[in-house]
């Protein structure tokens, strides 16, 4: 792969997508590509400052409505100040989650909202990644992650759901997938970390540089 490409790591949560990210990204570095590992919401000063609003608090905090506003507004700062630098110097952008995350838990669980996050994607971004993978396993095991020690944090407001809401989430992205193959690639995320790195070198690999 060259520098300059934009690469999206979506999935439920607990699906592995954000270590996988940084995986990818240290491999890339080893291979001698200059990489810009970031995230969503955030990856610029006012998106993490957006970040706390969304992520924490009570699960009923928001209305989708809300939300998408919220994430339009960081996502733009995102983009205006870290993606498209990035790209510019002919870096590779890994994020660990862009638009598609949109599109599915304020688009499609939780409202009819997903022609409005479409509409305001395309006149406020206006860009969609390279490459998207979405990471894909049971949302059973998936929500069970998120209860680890180790994942013990604030920032579980979408866990707090439940698992009906995850089982949603996981159709919403493979429906994605579907519509867009070009762009999109499913990586099953069961199975050691090592094993779900080799799955993600393999798409990489089947998609011209």
């Amino acid at each position: 792969m060259s520098g300059g490409r934009f690469i999206s790591f979506e999935g439920i949560d607990g699906s592995g997508k954000s270590t996988q990210a940084r995986r990818l990204a240290e491999t890339l570095r080893a291979r001698g590509l200059s990489v810009d590992l970031t995230r969503e919401p955030g990856g610029s000063e006012g998106a993490e400052e957006i970040r706390r609003l969304v992520l924490t608090g009570d699960p009923g905090r928001w209305s989708a409505e809300t939300e998408l506003l919220l994430f339009t507004a960081a996502r733009r700062d995102h983009m205006e100040r870290r993606i498209l630098p990035a790209l510019a110097r002919g870096e590779t952008v890994i994020t660990d989650r862009f638009a598609d995350s949109t599109r599915v838990y304020q688009g499609t669980t939780r409202g009819a909202l997903r022609d409005l996050v479409d509409r305001l994607h395309e006149l406020m971004i206006g860009r969609e990644p390279d490459l998207t993978l979405i990471f894909d396993m049971d949302p059973a095991a998936a929500l069970a992650r998120t209860m680890t020690p180790d994942r013990a944090g604030s920032e579980d407001r979408f866990e707090g759901f439940g698992l009906d809401f995850q089982t949603r989430l996981r159709a919403g992205f493979l429906e994605i997938a579907a519509a867009e193959p070009a762009r999109c690639r499913v990586i099953d995320a069961t199975g050691d970390p090592g094993q779900v790195a080799a799955r993600v070198l393999d798409a990489l690999g089947q998609v011209p540089a």
